[in-house]
């Protein structure tokens, strides 16, 4: 048998354009922003202004930061709008108050004791203008001007030891002042402020936290909030539909496969940039991407045609654990010229790769061992058009009288609030009264992802709020979170015209013949712990009723013993791997696999060698960061290469 072994990167195809550009004549009146801001984008304008339309009804930047495309246009209409309160408050009272702004300022030092004795000073404690002072001055004198907030939401960046600084710069802060005049400001997430404001002939321009490029960066801290991979997803969505709606939109971030990838169908250019934030200079080059559809529409067909609309478009993605979606692009490129037109997803967790697979067209029958994954999997994979109706709602929120009270007196006070766990358990008790198979799988699945959006890293390890970071996801309540899941849910449900399905069982015991089985078994490894059970017990005892588990009373958390898998002992992972390449040897085997895990890259290519001709090997970085220990996000262990090994 002959073996070929390739490391390599793939990178999906480049759809970078010969564009027409907007004739803008240069602004000789355009006003500098009066704010150094991490990712600010005085060095892009040109490139943005080229891309800008020429007439719009109004300008909405909801992503707002230093506004530098916003200082340079100076619409007549615009809307402004960060999550960031203190930059929010900064730019009423610049737009109202400046004179008593800058009198404040005045009195301001570049003086490393006094630096630190504001920094210290909690705004809430502050009137608007002092506030305003305040965060001007901070960003003005801190370490390379960077503007950083711990997960408590405060401002933790040291001085930064510069001798020339201008804190109040009374020409910039005047002339920002005449150009934020015919603007409405507004403090909110940006997916609220465009529902309530966006509407045809606007232009909207984002510009979210950059999406990591390589390793670890945490530099996107504005506010308390994170920016996760299914976030970068949902704003993919959200400039879809902004296109859809007739707006003029406009999207930066780092040029990455992954985000290259959820834009594909759009324009794009890719521009050299310098990161000025960072605080190593050697590290202070990069690629932006600017993501452009401020043109008339084209009657070409798009660069990717998918079912359901774009990859992941309207998937509800979950920060779980081992969750492939940053390198679906990748996997994709790898198996994208195979000959398959059925597949397994054998461990299909999120059940992300499966709906890939479902949007390409194939017919996929996933397979997960916990009960949670699988009714996601019913009800965005198997389901192809079953979803809650109004009244089948209405009828779920309802106070059942009959409910049991299990959940309110087993878990009082460790995860949710009396009143959350009291809907729980009406909940449960409505979900079993379904009678469509689908719906009830679907309730399931919104709830378990509610409760997955509203406990602190979507884990279940811990209790209490030392993880409670202050987003929005952990204010709004469990019964919001349903509500707003359900929605979610039914949009992402679409019909590929194969028959798919989904299954909950040991994948010893599943038997079914496919062109292709996807195998991204839990991994191995001496430095972290892999325990799905112990992660995510809440949730698989609320979709079971936790009947056939028993509830370890001793426990904080009240964990139940998790399931035995051969595959995260260090004993039985190498039996079991060829154990399941024997059993699908005449399939194409995909596996996923880590490269810090156990068994190693060459035993996994020597054991499919044993049933294959040929064994391929990719790689890419990728980043895991789950867990509850902040320390160790980013250390090696962490930042790791992912291999897909594609045997035939």
């Amino acid at each position: 048998m002959g073996l070929t072994i390739q490391n390599v990167n793939v990178k999906p195809f480049r759809a970078q354009l010969e564009l027409p550009i907007f004739s803008h004549h240069i602004n000789k009146n355009s006003v500098k922003p009066f704010l150094k801001w991490a990712g600010g984008k005085r060095q892009l304008l040109s490139e943005l202004v080229s891309f800008s339309p020429r007439t719009y009804n109004k300008y909405i930047e909801p992503f707002l930061g230093g506004g530098a495309l916003f200082f340079y246009l100076q619409p007549k209409k615009a809307i402004l709008s960060d999550l960031n309160e203190e930059l929010i408050n900064c730019y009423i009272v610049v737009r109202d108050k400046v004179q008593d702004l800058i009198k404040e300022l005045i009195s301001y030092k570049n003086e490393e004791q006094f630096y630190y004795q504001t920094r210290e000073i909690f705004p809430s404690t502050l009137d608007p203008v002092q506030r305003a002072a305040r965060f001007i001055y901070l960003n003005k004198t801190s370490y390379n001007g960077l503007y950083r907030v711990n997960k408590k939401g405060n401002f933790n960046v040291p001085f930064g030891k510069r001798n020339k600084t201008t804190i109040c710069d009374k020409s910039t802060l005047i002339a920002a002042h005449q150009a934020l005049q015919g603007a409405d400001i507004l403090w909110g997430g940006y997916k609220n402020i465009l529902k309530k404001h966006a509407q045809p002939g606007d232009f909207v321009y984002l510009d979210p936290p950059y999406c990591p490029a390589g390793g670890y960066a945490d530099f996107t801290r504005f506010t308390k909030e994170f920016f996760y991979e299914e976030d970068h997803i949902e704003l993919r969505d959200e400039f879809s539909h902004l296109v859809k709606m007739g707006c003029w939109a406009l999207l930066t971030n780092s040029n990455t496969d992954f985000v290259r990838k959820i834009y594909e169908g759009y324009d794009y250019k890719v521009v050299d940039t310098k990161r000025n934030i960072s605080s190593k200079s050697e590290t202070r080059t990069g690629e932006d991407l600017i993501v452009i559809s401020t043109q008339p529409p084209k009657k070409t067909p798009s660069l990717l045609s998918l079912r359901g609309g774009k990859l992941l478009e309207h998937f509800p993605g979950t920060r779980y654990m081992g969750s492939k979606y940053r390198i679906l692009p990748f996997l994709w490129e790898c198996v994208k010229d195979l000959p398959f037109q059925t597949v397994l997803d054998a461990f299909s967790g999120s059940a992300c790769v499966s709906y890939m697979f479902k949007q390409f067209g194939k017919r996929v029958i996933s397979n997960d061992f916990m009960h949670f994954p699988y009714y996601f999997a019913k009800s965005l994979i198997e389901n192809p058009k079953v979803r809650l109706k109004d009244k089948d709602i209405q009828f779920l929120m309802q106070q059942n009288s009959k409910a049991v009270s299990f959940i309110s007196d087993t878990f009082k006070g460790i995860y949710f609030t009396d009143e959350e766990n009291k809907f729980l358990d009406s909940l449960r008790t409505n979900i079993e009264l379904l009678k469509n198979p689908y719906k009830k799988s679907l309730a399931l699945a919104a709830i378990t992802r509610a409760c997955i959006k509203r406990q602190p890293r979507g884990i279940f390890t811990f209790v209490g709020d030392r993880y409670n970071d202050g987003r929005r996801d952990l204010q709004i309540n469990l019964q919001q979170h349903f509500l707003e899941n359900v929605e979610i849910f039914n949009a992402a449900i679409f019909d590929n015209g194969q028959e798919n399905l989904a299954f909950n069982c040991d994948i010893f015991d599943l038997e079914v013949e496919v062109d292709l089985i996807y195998l991204d078994p839990p991994y191995f490894t001496p430095r972290s712990d892999n325990d799905y059970t112990r992660r995510y017990h809440f949730l698989e005892g609320l979709v079971r009723q936790w009947k056939g588990v028993e509830i370890q009373q001793h426990t904080k958390t009240k964990k139940f013993k998790r399931y035995e898998t051969p595959f995260i002992n260090k004993d039985t992972a190498y039996e079991a791997f060829d154990r399941l390449f024997k059993k699908f040897r005449k399939s194409i085997l995909v596996v996923s696999y880590s490269s810090n895990s156990i068994p190693g890259k060459s035993d996994l290519v020597h054991m499919l060698k044993k049933y294959k001709r040929s064994v391929h090997v990719y790689q890419v970085e990728h980043l895991y960061s789950f867990g509850t220990h902040g320390h160790k996000v980013g250390e090696n262990a962490n930042r790791v290469n992912e291999y897909i090994f594609v045997a035939r």
